[in-house]
């Protein structure tokens, strides 16, 4: 009797292991695929209300960064160094630089590529984001936005901003549910 406990315990166990392994795994097989260090992003503030609102999730690409070319009106969601926090917002300009160009205009790829970029829901652009720079590089483009899927990512701003105690609650009831589930 003791020891089909254990085995069940165990075997619950593996089977949590090769969830999360699994979870794990299709994660970084999508960012291989989409060339992207973060293929998904939850959206944490409400600067691009209301086409894309706080808790949606979007689904990022970055094609082959060195043959790509922004455009007006593409959505971004960009790092600047020293920040933790990816930003998700619209670029409004793109300037070539003539002289980093001039081999390889107009090849799409070209490396002078510089954005400015503006949340739809602020009344000024984000200069004031970039620590200094006047415009972002392609470096620090995380991916362009491919597709949303509404409110899906509120539950993970909830479970990492809300009370501890809620998310205490909901582990705990998650683990009684699975040791019941037998």
């Amino acid at each position: 009797m003791r020891g089909t406990r254990i085995r069940r315990v165990l075997l619950q166990g593996q089977a949590l292991i090769l969830a999360l392994t699994t979870a794990y795994m299709s994660y970084v097989a999508l960012g291989l695929l989409t060339n992207c260090q973060s293929p998904v992003f939850v959206v944490l503030s409400g600067s691009m209300e209301p086409g894309i609102r706080r808790g949606d999730i979007l689904f990022l690409t970055n094609y082959k960064p060195h043959e790509y070319k922004y455009e007006n009106g593409n959505i971004v969601v960009y790092k600047i160094a020293g920040e933790t926090i990816p930003i998700v917002h619209r670029v409004m300009q793109t300037v070539i630089e003539p002289q980093m160009c001039a081999t390889y205009y107009p090849n799409p790829g070209c490396p002078g590529q510089q954005l400015l970029t503006k949340g739809d829901n602020n009344d000024v652009d984000d200069v004031g984001l970039y620590k200094g720079l006047e415009r972002l590089e392609k470096e620090h483009i995380v991916g362009k936005v491919r597709f949303i899927i509404p409110l899906v990512g509120y539950g993970s701003i909830l479970l990492k901003n809300g009370d501890p105690r809620v998310r205490y609650a909901i582990f705990a009831f998650m683990g009684l549910v699975n040791l019941m589930r037998n």
